[in-house]
């Protein structure tokens, strides 16, 4: 083994060490000082091994390529969103949330990717510095994880399995390929955007922690195929970069018809579109159909009686017919009945219950979501 590869595989087990130490010992490197710690990683990286400059030849393909990807991936997972449910995000538009997690995100992103390419570029061509060099991003990667984890059962192990440590795996063995590849540009952009999203939308997509180990470990080597499929065409076939533009046009209305979706499914909007999991209220509206809930409020003086209404009933979304209204001592107490059943409904609703009036109904196209359900 020549001396280069001894040095830079010397390097990294030190690397490795300090940042295990600081894992499982005394967490010193808080998140700012892990973020020096990288920096000065870094520039002692440059003075020793130096640094090869990023001069890829289709650097601008690849970043194209990579907004085309992560605009597919937003538009299916929101859409699964309709299904799952969405989540409402905290404010991080202020200056404690900017300070303590989109900053440092941004500032570990790029000092990752950075540090990454120096190491990959100067690892390749022997197999051994190349797994030392996957090996150490890996363990930076979760470092954090591995302090704040609890380890005492089988299903936190498995949380950090599932979670933290294949994501990780998956995530360094694909990016050490396209970085050699492309460089650590179109990296940075897919990270940012990957890591950053749930702090700068409004609403995500809530899935549970299953599903979320699914995504984490895929998501990476579909990115990692989608650029060795474009790396590996004959270079005399790429087209021309107006071209490839203009695959993002046929996009749009997609992106639209998305957004118009989550807005009315998520539920955190003025109205809300659900999917009728039963025949009560047959035939106005039947099961499959979906209910568009204007929401109203506190104005309970606004519903009258025969308006169809939605309400939620032990943790269920009820659409029945409103048919009788008593109020007393300034509160309201409403009695509903599904047009299909035979007696009205055997217990009261009160005011706190009540989401809104359904106004309109679109047919059948909630019959997917309410098969899943049922599966």
């Amino acid at each position: 083994m020549k001396s280069g590869y001894k040095k830079l595989i010397t390097f990294e087990i030190i690397i490795c060490t300090i940042v295990l130490l600081n894992s499982f010992v005394s967490n010193i490197l808080s998140r700012y000082i892990f973020i020096l710690f990288l920096l000065l990683t870094a520039i002692i990286f440059k003075k020793i091994f130096g640094m090869e400059k990023d001069k890829h030849r289709y650097i601008k393909d690849i970043i194209l390529e990579t907004i085309i990807f992560l605009i597919i991936f937003f538009i299916f997972f929101y859409l699964f969103g309709i299904i799952i449910g969405f989540a409402r995000v905290g404010n991080y538009y202020n200056l404690n949330g900017i300070i303590t997690f989109i900053l440092p995100i941004i500032l570990t992103v790029i000092l990752t990717e950075v540090l990454r390419y120096m190491t990959t570029c100067k690892a390749e061509g022997n197999k051994l510095a190349t797994a030392m060099t996957i090996i150490t991003l890996v363990i930076i990667e979760i470092s954090s994880a591995i302090y704040y984890r609890q380890f005492s059962t089988n299903y936190e192990i498995f949380l950090f399995l599932a979670l933290t440590l294949l994501p990780a795996l998956s995530t360094n063995i694909s990016f050490n390929y396209i970085t050699k590849k492309v460089g650590y540009k179109p990296l940075i952009l897919y990270s940012l955007i990957i890591k950053l999203y749930y702090y700068l939308l409004p609403i995500v997509p809530n899935p549970n922690e299953y599903i979320t180990s699914i995504i984490s470990f895929t998501l990476p080597i579909l990115y990692f195929y989608r650029i060795y499929i474009f790396m590996n065409k004959d270079k005399s076939r790429i087209v021309e970069r107006n071209y490839k533009e203009k695959r993002i046009i046929p996009l749009i209305p997609t992106i639209i018809i998305t957004i118009i979706l989550v807005y009315l499914t998520s539920g955190y909007f003025h109205y809300w579109a659900i999917a009728v999991a039963s025949g009560s209220m047959s035939p106005v509206i039947k099961k499959g159909d979906v209910a568009i809930i204007e929401k109203i409020g506190k104005k309970y003086d606004d519903l009258k009686e025969e308006d169809i209404i939605a309400f939620k009933y032990k943790k269920v979304i009820v659409v029945h017919r409103l048919i009788r209204i008593i109020e007393e001592k300034g509160h309201y107490y409403f009695y509903t009945k599904g047009d299909a059943n035979q007696k009205e409904d055997n217990f009261v609703i009160k005011e706190s219950m009540i989401i809104g009036i359904v106004n309109k109904r679109i047919p059948y196209i909630g019959k997917p979501t309410v098969w899943l359900n049922e599966l």
